[in-house]
């Protein structure tokens, strides 16, 4: 079984999402990389409805959710973010 890290996680979502900011990407699963929270803040979700948010992020992740056992997310755009920071 291949473990990831929180730092791998990271970065392909950067990389594949542009993201803005990812908040709490966290390995839920005491360190051996099969369960994952994450807060990924994209413009590239802009005017996408939540569902295909997520298989955004599930096609980045394809390889590794074979093996990943959870993947908890909440996908939002940066003007979403920005208001949650405002509240």
């Amino acid at each position: 079984m291949t473990s990831y890290t929180v730092e791998y996680i990271t970065d392909k979502l950067k990389q594949h999402l542009e993201t803005t900011h990812l908040q709490s990407v966290e390995d839920m699963s005491d360190g051996c990389g099969a369960k994952f929270n994450a807060l990924i803040v994209s413009d590239k979700f802009e005017g996408i409805p939540l569902l295909e948010r997520h298989r955004m992020v599930n096609t980045v992740l394809s390889t590794e959710l074979k093996t990943i056992h959870a993947f908890t997310m909440k996908t939002i755009t940066s003007k979403q973010y920005h208001d949650l920071q405002n509240k």
